[in-house]
Formats: structure tokens, sequence, C-alpha cells
């Protein structure tokens, strides 16, 4: 026997690996697919479910592969009468007390519950009875909790305990009438809730959905008296084909710009001219706060998410945060004011629709602080799963579409704010201008790779203009707490920290497509649309802010310069403390 391998043999099959391996891994590892429910790697793997059973060889009973580990000399049956038989059994329980209105369902045909009633050709429930039900909480700007769908997988609970360490939901109550809901039973809309959407992501079935606003867009689309714009986050160009069955990172820019425009926008944008703007505006704020050693680390604001963690449990932290607006507010301010000007239109008619792969950008789009002249920046977000909706709604055959570009005179933007959709990006594409701010020079340096990567926290130092300059990335509201500890205790000595509240960035929020556990333990999601957006940046004519000829034109007919009174006043924001509960 080889150092550190078992031996095992599944399905008649001889299967080397490693100590500490689960039976679950070990037959993945020899092409033998178990089907799991409550299964998430490194997120959730405690068993429940109970649908990965199998049987070994000298045991009474069934093993449950996800947790049980591999011996030497184990003979594993995966598929045996038996197990079959139990699996069917468990899967019948299951659906006996789910609601059953699939075919309106957010989730149809993405439902991993649904998959596996297909799968073990589930015809009729054989265990009928008594069914709870529940009260749809929809009081949430950003999500939708449906309990009459969920099927107490923990799965969200672990995303959001153990990933995000939130813990605003967790399973209440015992026996039937267990459940998963929050502290007293309240509403989303009365916790802790961040409204990151890890949660939506991590659920099998339709429990938790976004708060869809589609109809409300087509509304806007259908009346001729109001001017609907769109503009579409970096992650959206990345993401939205695979709910179209493209590869994983496919980059759809010009189908999307196109199925967008046959929707019947007016005009379709790119948020990255507004991403543009939060880079000027951000690099000159860290810059003085630099010179003037005042409130740094400087702490970047464009997650919403993060943003809302910090003012309910750090708010005494809040002076180090950028008052810069996120991209896509920033564009609707201007969208509203600068080019309801030059094209001569009526700011009260304009309609804008941010297209974004988060779901807290809907609690974002209304807060307060968001107005101007009593009208929000932005009047919808959608998600990119909604969008994907729209287009099918429209009958769109969106892999067969051409490809347009976005529109003119707002249309244009650089490859560092295309990289704002993965964790590191937004302060590289700040460095980049910064760089060449303080130095007075056009210079060749263009990555800055110290700063990139899936780690869920990136320290590196950078030399700018001849200082060293400390920075941190990171990704994720359980890491963010790590650097807030940090900095409140005096330990950090950051001088630039950036934080994204969705592990691994915009890339895989809230609002992305949603893939199966079985993908996400097989393929780095992550990766293959960051990936995609370095490749953009990489192909990109201007690679930095302040080189985009429309910001430059912008500054120089409306805003002057970053940080002018005009700038302050559109472009930059203010926070609030905010309470955890309001129970």
């Amino acid at each position: 026997m080889e150092k550190n391998l078992v031996t095992l043999t599944i399905d008649d099959q001889e299967v080397k690996v490693k100590k500490g391996t689960t039976i679950l891994q070990a037959a993945k590892q020899a092409g033998i697919d178990i089907p799991t429910l409550c299964f998430l790697k490194d997120i959730n793997e405690v068993g429940d479910c109970r649908m990965c059973i199998v049987e070994v060889e000298g045991r009474r009973g069934f093993a449950t592969s996800c947790i049980q580990t591999v011996e030497e000399g184990m003979v594993v049956h995966t598929n045996t009468q038996n197990v079959l038989e139990a699996r069917h059994v468990i899967l019948d329980l299951i659906i006996s007390n789910h609601a059953k209105d699939c075919l309106t369902c957010t989730r149809s045909g993405n439902c991993e519950l649904q998959n596996l009633a297909t799968k073990f050709n589930i015809s009729k429930v054989e265990f009928e009875g008594e069914r709870a039900e529940h009260k749809i909480d929809d009081l949430s700007p950003s999500i939708v909790r449906d309990f009459n769908k969920c099927i107490l997988c923990r799965r969200c609970v672990a995303a959001c305990k153990n990933v995000q360490e939130i813990g605003a939901i967790d399973c209440i109550n015992r026996g039937f009438e267990s459940c998963i809901s929050t502290v007293g039973d309240h509403s989303l809309n009365d916790v802790n809730c961040t409204n990151c959407g890890q949660c939506i992501e991590a659920c099998p079935t339709g429990a938790l959905h976004e708060k869809e606003t589609i109809d409300d867009a087509w509304i806007k689309l259908k009346d001729p008296d109001t001017y609907v714009i769109a503009q579409t986050a970096p992650a959206v160009r990345v993401a939205l084909g695979e709910e179209f069955d493209m590869p994983i990172g496919s980059n759809v820019t010009g189908k999307m710009v196109t199925s967008l425009k046959r929707l019947g926008f007016d005009k379709v944008f790119d948020t990255n001219t507004g991403a543009d703007f939060t880079i000027m505006e951000e690099a000159n704020e860290f810059i003085e706060r630099f010179q003037e050693q005042e409130h740094l680390p400087m702490i970047t604001s464009c997650s919403p998410g993060w943003v809302k963690y910090i003012e309910m449990n750090y708010p005494e932290l809040l002076p180090h945060l950028s008052t810069c607006k996120s991209p896509h507010q920033m564009f609707g301010a201007l969208l509203k004011t600068y080019y309801a000007q030059k094209e001569g239109i009526d700011p009260e008619k304009i309609y804008v629709v941010s297209v974004m792969p988060c779901i807290a950008k809907k609690f974002e789009r209304q807060r307060a602080e968001m107005k101007n002249d009593r009208l929000y920046d932005v009047d919808n977000v959608i998600t990119t799963r909604e969008l994907s909706r729209m287009i099918k709604q429209a009958n769109i055959e969106f892999t067969k579409l051409e490809d347009s570009e976005f529109d003119d005179p707002m249309g244009e933007a650089t490859g560092a704010a295309t990289i704002f959709g993965t964790t590191g990006g937004v302060m590289e594409a700040a460095l980049r201008t910064a760089q060449d701010t303080l130095t007075g020079k056009n210079l060749d340096k263009i990555d800055f790779k110290q700063v990139r990567g899936g780690d869920g926290v990136k320290k590196a130092t950078v030399n700018i203009a001849g200082t060293d300059i400390k920075v941190v990335a990171a990704s994720g509201l359980a890491n963010a707490k790590e650097i807030l500890e940090e900095i409140k205790t005096g330990k950090a000595d950051y001088q630039f920290v950036e934080i994204m509240a969705c592990p691994g960035g915009c890339v895989m929020g809230g609002g992305q497509p949603i893939k199966s556990s079985k993908i996400r333990s097989e393929i780095d999601v992550r990766k293959l649309r960051a990936d995609s957006l370095y490749s953009i940046d990489e192909k990109s004519t201007i690679r930095k802010s302040h080189e985009n000829p429309v910001v430059k034109k912008i500054y120089q007919e409306f805003l002057e310069k970053p940080g002018s009174d005009r700038a302050e006043k559109l472009l930059h924001t203010s926070y609030q403390a905010r309470e955890k509960y309001h129970i």
C-alpha cells in the first residue's frame, strides 16, 4: 500500500485515494455519480438529506457518502436495489412537503430537486399528507423567502453563517414545525441581512430568489412618453451567456447589447463608463487622504452589501469608507443631469434600468442618499438572471444574435473599468490612475497582479512614485470582518483596502446564473468568469480610466475636475449607522 493512499472498491472498480477522502469524492474520482441535495462543497458537508447513501459490505444500514471517509479494503455499492429504493423514498418524502408549482417557479429547469425527481422517475407522490403552509416574506427590496419550497437542506444557512459569518437565517423550531427563518421569525428586511444574495446562490430550489422587478421595466418600455436607458455592469457580460447554455465565462457583450435594443430600450450604455468616473473620484480621494494622512486606510465603497455590513456592524469605522457612489449610481446621476441636458430630455422622463450581477443593488438604488433633486439616480435594478428572463419572454434567440456596440456618447469605457467585476479589480484600476497622477507621467505599468486572484484576502505592497503603499483586497464578508478587526484594534497598517461582499467579487454576485452543487464542486466558476474580464481588459485599446475621452470631455464640460463641488454633489454619498434588528 502506497503511503497516505487508501485502496477501495466502488461498484467493482478499484480506486486509490488519499486518506481522509470521503466516499463521495472517491466515487467522483472513479467517474461514478452519486446524487446529492444538501451537499455543497466546502460549505455544507453535513449529510442531512441522505440522498447520497451507499452500501458498504460488512456494515448494517447505509453509509452517508458525503461525510463517510474511506478505509483500506472498503467495498462500496452505490446503485443496489436497496440503495435505489431508499433514495426514492427519501426523495418522495421531501417532495411530499414541497410546493408543486414548478411551472411558475423561478427555478423551473434549474432546480436540483426537480432534476432529481426526473432522474428517479417520481411521477406521483406516495406519501401525501398534511403539508405546512408558510407566508411568503417579500418585504426585503432584494430577497424573497418562500419556505413552502424549502427542503431544509441548510445550504443557505451555511452560506450565511459559515461563508459570510452573518447568521441572518437558521433552522428554528423542531419536528414538523422546523423551518429556516430569522430571529423571532421576522422578515429578512428587519434583521441583520446584508442583501448579498449568497443564500440564493446556495439554494437548490426556489425557496430563495431575488425580488423580481422586470414587470416594472416592461411597463416603462411600453410607455412612449418614457425614455428608457439600460446600463450593464462588467460581470454581467461574462455570465449572461450561461443562461442560454453557452460555456461558463463566455464574453457576450455584443449579443447582450443587441438583445437590450431588441427589448426596446432607447439607449444601451456601459456601466464601465460609470466605473471610470468612480476611479477618477476614488483615486483623487485616496491621494488626498494619503497626502494628509487622514482616515487611512481608505476602503472602497462599490459593494452595497459590504456598505450595509459596515453600517450595521462597524459604524465607528465609517469615516474610512470612500464617499464615492458605486459605478451604476454615478452613471445614473450623470444620465439624469449631463446627458439629459445634452440631449434636451426632461430628467423626469428618463427611466434608468441597471442590469447588475448583484441583488444588493436593489437595496442600494432606493437609499435616500441616492437622489438628486428629488429624482433617484437609478429607477430599477434587474439581475443577470432577470435580464435572461426578459430575453426569453421576448422570444429572442440569444445565441443567434449579431453583435452590437454600446450607444454613444456615453458608451466608451476602459479595460480598467471592466475588471471592477472581479475581486482586486477596483484596487488595480485605481492604482493605474493614482500612479500616473502622482508621477505626472503616462507609465507603462498597467498590471498589478499582486492584488489579483481568488484568495479571500490578498495583501501586497505596491510602489507608486517611489512610495510603498500597503494594500489589501478582501472578498466575502467573513474576510471583511477579519480586516475590519485589524483596523479597529490598530493592528493594520494598510493605506488602501478593497472589500467586496461576495466571495470572488461581482462575478459571483447574488444575481448571477445559479450553478448546481455538482458544477460548483467540479468547476472553478469564479476563475472562468474573472479570466474573461481580464481578457477583455488586456484587449482594450484604453486601459486607464483617466485616458477615457468620454470621461475627459464630461469633466471639461460639466464636472470641472475630480472632487469639484458638482462632482461631490452628484458622484459622492454619505453613510449612516444602522440597527441590525428592527423588531
